[in-house]
């Protein structure tokens, strides 16, 4: 199968990339804390990893699969501290059996105001 982009209908990245791409029936997409006109959310952690999650949804729904055939969810965060509210959230959007996870500290995004970016990969039946 030769991959082919999602339409995801988010808001066009100022970067050249496709919001998710899919392939051989694996879905591969990152997701950022960006709103529908393309801002990225303010308020810290929370509200920003709820966009994140609440974007993947939307990518994986778009691609015609859902979070329950997500493969693995690689997680980047700036601050050490904010893994807790990063997990209770994750905690609320996956369920048993959990996809492959790994969170990762990094200095920074290209957008600097992004505290949360998500890579994840899904069967697409």
């Amino acid at each position: 199968m030769t991959p082919y982009p999602v339409n995801t209908n988010l808001p066009a990245s100022k970067s050249p990339l496709a919001w998710a791409t899919v392939g051989n029936g694996i879905l591969f997409t990152a997701q950022i804390p960006i709103d529908a006109e393309g801002n990225v959310v303010d308020g810290g952690i929370e509200p920003q990893i709820k966009q994140t999650l609440a974007n993947l949804k939307h990518t994986l729904e778009s691609a015609g699969t859902s979070v329950a055939n997500l493969t693995q969810v690689l997680i980047y965060v700036t601050d050490r501290d904010d893994l807790a509210a990063v997990n209770r959230e994750y905690a609320t959007f996956v369920a048993e059996p959990f996809p492959n996870r790994a969170a990762i500290i990094v200095s920074g995004f290209a957008r600097a105001e992004m505290l949360v970016e998500i890579v994840a990969y899904a069967v697409v039946p």
